[in-house]
């Protein structure tokens, strides 16, 4: 999980919201990625879709059933999907985003019935600092 929150605070660097996210099989980190949803003009652009878009390039296969995904917080419906469909063996998350996860928040969208894979699913880690770096973020911008 450090690793991903470095990867926020390189977000945060860049004027993007402050998640960070990386994809690690066998204990090797495959893909890492921040944010860049206003640099690339993306809304898809968020950390874990970066993140799954690059492993599935690197390892050529669309599924990653043998890959954790680390990420700063709660994932979103469309980032719950994506890790979904990449049949994500298991998600490491910190902070819980109750406006906008679909995981424990929300939709909860692994425990929908149409939901065709779910991975193992983790909470808290690293959540104090990710939230600090989130509350922190959006007072400067306020």
């Amino acid at each position: 999980m450090g690793e991903a929150l470095a990867e926020a605070e390189a977000a945060a660097a860049r004027g993007e919201v402050p998640i960070g996210a990386v994809l690690v099989r066998a204990g090797e980190i495959v893909a890492r990625a921040g944010n860049r949803t206003r640099e690339l003009s993306d809304p898809t652009a968020h950390a874990e879709m970066l993140v799954i878009r690059d492993a599935s390039t690197r390892l050529a296969s669309e599924r990653l059933g043998e890959a954790d995904l680390y990420v700063t917080l709660e994932p979103c419906s469309m980032c719950a999907g994506a890790i979904s469909f990449a049949r994500i063996r298991r998600l490491y998350f910190g902070a819980v985003d109750e406006k906008g996860g679909a995981v424990v928040s929300g939709v909860r969208f692994f425990a929908s019935p149409t939901c065709h894979h779910a991975p193992e699913v983790y909470s808290g880690f690293g959540e104090v600092k990710a939230s600090e770096m989130l509350k922190r973020f959006f007072q400067e911008k306020r």
